[in-house]
């Protein structure tokens, strides 16, 4: 499924990542997932999140890194029932707050998101090293 989201979102070629890995990371607790399944054995769809912090409210958050749903379960309910399951994760575990990245393209996503109250954060911009600027970076800095 990860490499049908990358397709959907147009960035198939930034998938480098593997299947090992990802189970690593999971199994390590960097990170956690959610599978929604829906009249199979095989998931229909799945949310992948981490916590993070913020230090204006000296509390962790819940960021959800990727919320993918099939295209033939689409509008059947499971992504809001993978969004409420985090929300509760969130409450149980005293977040703070609960975010994620949209695609600005994605506006049937974006429509949804509204449609439960989420509120874009038109004033911050999200930068990103990555591959080469990463370890150029690293190099200058002396690690």
């Amino acid at each position: 499924m990860v490499r049908e989201l990358a397709d959907f979102e147009r960035l198939a070629h930034e998938v480098t990542g593997s299947e090992e890995q990802l189970r690593a990371a999971l199994a390590s607790g960097q990170c956690a997932a959610l599978l929604a399944f829906a009249e199979s054995e095989e998931p229909a769809g799945f949310a992948l999140w981490f916590h993070n912090f913020s230090t204006f409210l000296a509390r962790r958050g819940l960021y959800l890194e990727d919320l993918f749903v099939r295209p033939a379960w689409r509008r059947h309910g499971l992504g809001k029932m993978l969004l409420e399951r985090l929300a509760q994760i969130a409450v149980e575990r005293g977040c703070g707050r609960f975010e994620w990245a949209v695609l600005d393209w994605n506006e049937s996503a974006i429509a949804f998101y509204k449609s439960l109250g989420a509120r874009a954060v038109d004033e911050w911009t999200i930068f990103r090293l990555t591959g080469e600027p990463l370890r150029r970076l690293a190099d200058v800095a002396g690690v």
